[in-house]
């Protein structure tokens, strides 16, 4: 099957390859054969009723250096590709959103989108846990500093982040009396100006941070669990965490089994679940990572079960 792939990601000269699972779909992708086309958020544009990006054909080898190489810009149609991956890191801000829009007019001109446009608006990735209250520890979204310190009062320990952030940024673990709360209230709700979460201090972090991958609803079956460096309460790996990994618990099946359904209907066809202990905490649908260690420590190729999926749907579309 002759499959012409769009990627929209950051410059591909500043990634790590050992980590990025960007490059390992890129990879797989190559290895099908498929012609692979890279932009930047910054070369797509709308003119009329559609988008195009400027876009360079790309080649990728998985070497410590000179890991890829682009052949002269052309302008063209977005929707003249098969697929289009759309793997660029938040923040989430407006030019994302903007970036979805774009998209939006290849997908309804019948090119499939990785992950769906208006569900990449729609399920942010820490609100969207608010869908599964079953699976979640206590968790308050607010601006006002009242209710965030009210929350204090009851629950002693919370974890403070915002919505749009990634790799552990901003993210703060307060106690109760701790003397620098009202700073970090001002400092995350930009003196009650700004959304931000609060969840409770979930303890089991110290055994790691899992990330359970989904592929169109369903899990991988094993986990990365990121473990916190000493001194420290997020797992991340930008953060320093170390990545580990395990066999999915009986609970993450269970947890996968209530939001994969859910990701399958809205067109999320790759996600990433953040578990600490038995709770939810996050559904990444951006540009979730950790395909790369996960297929080294347990010899997997979880990209290779990702770009079936998308030829399937590219055969159910046809």
């Amino acid at each position: 099957m002759s499959i012409s792939l769009g990627v929209v990601m950051d410059p591909i000269q500043n990634i790590t390859i050992e980590k990025d699972s960007t490059f390992a779909m890129l990879l797989e992708a190559q290895k099908r054969g498929w012609d692979i086309w890279y932009m930047e958020q910054g070369g797509l544009f709308l003119e009329g009723d559609r988008s195009y990006g400027q876009m360079q054909q790309l080649q990728v080898e998985d070497a410590s250096s000179h890991w890829h190489s682009l052949s002269s810009a052309r302008t063209a149609p977005l929707d003249e590709l098969d697929v289009i991956l759309m793997r660029v890191d938040p923040p989430f801000d407006m030019e994302y959103i903007y970036t979805t829009y774009l998209l939006e007019q290849a997908e309804q001109r019948g090119t499939l989108v990785v992950n769906r446009p208006q569900s990449l608006r729609d399920a942010n990735e820490k609100l969207f846990t608010a869908r599964f209250p079953e699976c979640c520890a206590p968790t308050l979204v607010a601006r006002s500093h009242r209710r965030i310190l009210e929350f204090l009062e009851v629950h002693h320990d919370i974890i403070l982040k915002p919505l749009g952030g990634m790799g552990g940024a901003s993210i703060f673990r307060v106690r109760l009396g701790d003397p620098n709360t009202n700073v970090i209230l001002e400092t995350l709700t930009r003196h009650g100006t700004q959304f931000t979460m609060a969840q409770q201090f979930v303890p089991e972090i110290s055994a790691g941070d899992k990330r359970i991958l989904m592929i169109d609803g369903e899990p991988v079956p094993y986990a990365l669990a990121r473990i916190p460096k000493p001194g420290e309460t997020r797992g991340n790996l930008a953060a320093g965490g170390t990545g580990r990994g395990q066999p999915l618990s009986e609970n993450d099946y269970r947890i996968a089994h209530e939001v994969g359904p859910v990701l399958h209907e809205r067109g999320i066809l790759f996600a990433g679940l953040d578990v600490i202990g038995d709770y939810l905490t996050e559904i990444n649908i951006t540009s979730p990572t950790c395909i790369r260690e996960l297929d080294r420590q347990f010899n997997l190729n979880i990209s290779a079960t990702l770009m079936d999926c998308i030829e399937e749907k590219l055969r159910q579309h046809a």
